[in-house]
């Protein structure tokens, strides 16, 4: 009697563990349970711990609830064009309502691919190879529009759908490598063209402010060397004049020893006679002097002479007396006032600025063209318009110094100061 009550207790206990099992459920996080009462819809069970019926209830589904990405196998789809490509798609889902897609759909994974295919042939069947290839995100946008409004009543919330590969024909692929090979070389072709079309201009622009430099600088050079010419040609008249003066004086200071030599020496005749002989043969030093006649009567008139200059002496000889009141006019060695700056060796004021300008010029970088902007061909046109004025004067915006060296060259116009003339001219 005790086995049979101990067998039956056991089986008691073991049917109330059984029951308290099946009565417990535990549900997951992101998790929901499907629950049947006798084959019919009698609730979702949450996350968390949950109770049924032992032997009524059953779950009949469990659900997860997060955001599902099912990847779908290549699909041939026929474009516009008639040409056929394979599409591979990404689905990215999520289960909002278990009831509905346990009970709506039998596999709502499956109705989800098939949809996605039939939509995408549809899609992509309007449309070319060329718009297939770059429209990515509007056939997106079309497949998610469609997908998320045929499976609301799954459920089921279709978040997004991305294309993963379009892969064309082995021969479209081959014509459009070439084609994009053609495309490459014809712009790169253009881009070499025009690298040298640039290059060409900049080469000839440089070249013409080299010229514009040039010819200024010959301009300046001229003007620079024409006004050097002239001051030069103005010092050299200058000093022959004071020169020609100077020998002037001395000769007249010779003449004047040579006089009062003379008459402090009271020639006599014979001398007068001998001095006149002596010059005699310089005169017939010519090449055209043959025969000299020497007058008979010379020593007659040298005689004469004697008489009427001068007077007898003791001896009887008639001697130069000079006379009481004669005074010299003039003394070669006393210069006059009007003359004293013919001699003046310091450097003209006007010439002094012309050089230090010049120097200042020339020592001056010339300023090339803006590195920061590139002229363009019109401006460059334009420029060499007006290259004919620029070379009569030269701009201010190329050349700064060009103020000065027109100021200098206004002053060096001006004639320098000429020394007084002798004669009060």
């Amino acid at each position: 009697m005790s086995v049979a009550l101990f067998v039956t207790v056991a089986v008691l206990l073991l049917a109330i563990v059984v029951t308290v099992v099946k009565a417990v459920v535990v549900i997951p996080q992101a998790t929901a349970a499907v629950v049947e009462r006798l084959g019919r819809y009698r609730s979702t069970f949450t996350p968390g711990l949950n109770f049924l019926v032992p032997f009524i209830d059953r779950i009949r589904a469990r659900i997860d609830l997060r955001e599902q990405v099912v990847s779908f196998p290549p699909q041939p789809v026929i474009t516009k064009d008639n040409l056929t490509v394979s599409i591979d798609t990404v689905v990215y889902f999520q289960v909002t309502n278990p009831k509905d897609a346990v009970y709506e759909i039998s596999n709502y994974i499956a109705a989800v691919e098939q949809l996605a295919t039939t939509t995408l042939r549809n899609v992509v069947g309007g449309m070319s190879l060329e718009d297939t290839l770059t429209s990515r995100d509007f056939i997106n946008g079309q497949l998610s529009g469609v997908l998320d409004e045929a499976t609301g009543r799954w459920g089921i919330r279709v978040g997004r759908v991305e294309l993963k590969a379009i892969d064309p024909p082995h021969s479209i692929q081959d014509s459009m490598e070439k084609q994009m090979r053609a495309d490459r070389e014809k712009r790169a072709t253009i881009l070499t063209a025009e690298g040298q079309r640039e290059s060409a201009i900049k080469t000839a622009e440089g070249q013409k402010q080299a010229a514009i430099l040039s010819a200024e600088g010959a301009k300046q050079a001229a003007i620079l060397g024409a006004e050097a010419e002239r001051q030069s040609r103005i010092l050299r008249a200058q000093g022959e004049r004071a020169g020609r003066y100077l020998q002037a004086q001395g000769q007249a200071k010779a003449i004047e020893k040579v006089f009062a030599a003379i008459k402090a020496g009271r020639p006599t005749p014979e001398l007068l006679a001998y001095q006149y002989l002596q010059t005699l043969p310089q005169m017939a030093q010519g090449d055209a002097n043959k025969v000299w006649l020497v007058p008979s009567d010379f020593g007659k008139a040298l005689e004469g002479f004697s008489k009427m200059l001068g007077s007898p002496g003791d001896d009887g000889v008639f001697r130069f007396e000079p006379s009481g009141d004669y005074v010299a006019a003039s003394r070669p060695e006393d210069d006059d006032d009007a003359i004293a700056g013919w001699f003046d060796t310091t450097a003209d004021p006007h010439i002094a600025a012309e050089l230090r300008a010049a120097e200042e010029v020339a020592r001056r970088e010339v300023p090339g063209p803006e590195v920061g902007l590139t002229p363009s061909l019109g401006a460059s046109t334009d420029r060499a318009d007006s290259g004919d004025s620029s070379a009569d004067q030269p701009t201010n915006s190329s050349h700064p110094p060009d103020d000065q060296n027109k100021s200098a060259q206004q002053k060096s116009t001006e004639p320098p100061p000429q020394p007084p003339d002798r004669n009060g001219g």
